[in-house]
């Protein structure tokens, strides 16, 4: 993949997180005056405990965002980090953040 492309990509997976990020800093919602915690009808505690797993989730998306911007950094963009194999195109167009071919990635997981 050329370093262009691949830099659109990144930028562009940059933004989806940021945005979805900064959407998720509203707070807590359990802290609602106008209900308490275990009232009927409140799902606040569960809302935030959702959110909670969800920031979490892109926390993690953005530290792989920052590991492949440094692999384009460092010219190793769309090498496996297991094999040094080429990863397809075809799968950054998908995954900018990959890190690993399906197959390394399956085992990986797997393992």
């Amino acid at each position: 993949m050329e370093a262009e492309r691949a830099r659109e990509l990144l930028a562009r997976e940059r933004m989806r997180i940021e945005q979805a990020l900064a959407v998720r800093r509203e707070g807590p919602l359990e802290a609602d005056e106008r209900l308490e915690p275990g009232d009927e009808g409140s799902e606040d505690l569960y809302q935030d405990e959702l959110d909670a797993g969800r920031r979490e989730e892109l926390q993690e998306e953005l530290a792989a965002l920052e590991r492949a911007e440094a692999r384009l950094a460092a010219g190793t963009y769309g090498l496996s980090v297991e094999s040094g194999e080429r990863i397809p195109d075809a799968r950054l167009e998908a995954r900018p953040t990959a890190e690993r071919t399906v197959e390394e990635e399956d085992r990986y997981r797997r393992g």
